[in-house]
């Protein structure tokens, strides 16, 4: 079952598409944090989403807020997709330990190996104000996002 509003959301310490290790508690305080779970980069619905986010990046900026996208591949491959893409927000590797943190968070699918669409809005305290899960093939809404942030 997926973090539900209210919660604390789980910490984690993940290396993002260049090496570096991002961690949730690092935001705490600062800004607000979108965390988006995701299946698999170079997948044609996951691009769509990612690209969408790379095209809005200022609505996050202008609200405070850092976006994070999580999904099971590894760093070397998610270095690639960013460049490939042009996506300059943190794509974070939940790679090894496998699934770890999607688990955490109750977003990965065991029969598929990877993360289901699962999307948390974390405020300045790290809690979770605003959660949604989609099924693998089902594209999240930006917009809901944003009217989550709006709230905070």
């Amino acid at each position: 079952m997926a973090i539900q509003v209210g919660e604390k959301a789980p910490d984690f310490e993940l290396k993002d598409n260049h090496g570096r290790t991002v961690k949730l508690s690092d935001f705490r305080g600062g800004k607000n944090v979108v965390l988006l779970f995701y299946p698999f980069a170079f997948t044609g619905v996951c691009t769509g989403e990612l690209c969408e986010l790379r095209d809005n990046l200022p609505q996050f900026a202008d609200r405070d807020t850092q976006l994070l996208a999580v999904s099971n591949d590894s760093i070397h491959t998610l270095r690639v997709f960013a460049e490939q893409e042009g996506l300059e927000y943190p794509l974070l590797s939940d790679f090894w330990p496998h699934g770890e943190v999607s688990r955490a968070y109750g977003v990965f699918a065991e029969d598929k190996g990877c993360a289901v669409r699962g999307t948390f809005v974390i405020d300045k305290e790290g809690v979770v104000r605003w959660t949604v899960v989609n099924a693998l093939p089902d594209a999240r809404d930006l917009n809901e996002y944003v009217k989550a942030l709006d709230t905070l």
